[in-house]
């Protein structure tokens, strides 16, 4: 048992066992950060920025936490999956509805209304480049949330079915429109 102090205000607590496992919830997934993309604030993810936070989490039988809007009062869900890939920090978790702030999450997702990702880190290592961009090389990754406003506007749930990859989905219909286009202007040009 640890104790925490806070002035006057003592925090007994207690790790749950390794045996407790959840598997109730709503399924999402999604990309919560990509690799080389800038977000709004000026920062770049570096590929491999967060493997250092997963092995060290995994090696302490910790987890990246799901919160409601980064307010650490507020987890919805678990995370089963934390990964990096070629294209950045994918995950896929669950949704808890015996949580209040969970069903209102899942509502809010089903009805369109609320489809962001976003990280909550401390940056280890970082430096800028010549453009004045903050690459970011190496972060603590402490939580993945679901927010109204990401601050990288690509970070969202995936609307795809299970098993798809949308970003094969994605690139297949970028890749008819563009066909469609190539074929208007060749008819275009022909009359």
């Amino acid at each position: 048992m640890n104790k925490e102090f806070q002035g006057d205000l003592e925090h007994k607590f207690s790790r749950l066992g390794e045996d407790i496992v959840v598997t109730d919830g709503v399924e999402i997934e999604g990309y919560a950060s990509f690799f080389g993309l800038t977000d709004q604030g000026g920062d770049v993810v570096l590929k491999g920025a967060y493997a250092t936070s997963r092995k060290t989490l995994k090696s302490k039988g910790r987890s990246v936490k799901m919160l409601w809007q980064h307010d650490p009062s507020q987890p919805i869900g678990i995370w089963d999956e934390v990964r990096e890939d070629a294209r950045g920090l994918y995950v896929k978790g669950r949704l808890l509805t015996d949580v209040a702030r969970g069903r209102e999450a899942v509502a809010l997702i089903e009805a369109g209304a609320i489809d962001g990702l976003s990280i909550g880190y401390r940056t280890v290592k970082a430096q800028k480049d010549a453009k004045g961009a903050r690459l970011l090389s190496e972060l603590e990754l402490w939580e993945v949330s679901l927010v109204t406003f990401p601050m990288l506007p690509e970070a969202r749930l995936s609307t795809e079915a299970k098993g798809d990859d949308p970003y094969a989905t994605e690139t297949m219909l970028r890749d008819l429109a563009d066909a469609f286009t190539r074929a208007r202007k060749q008819l275009a040009s022909e009359s």
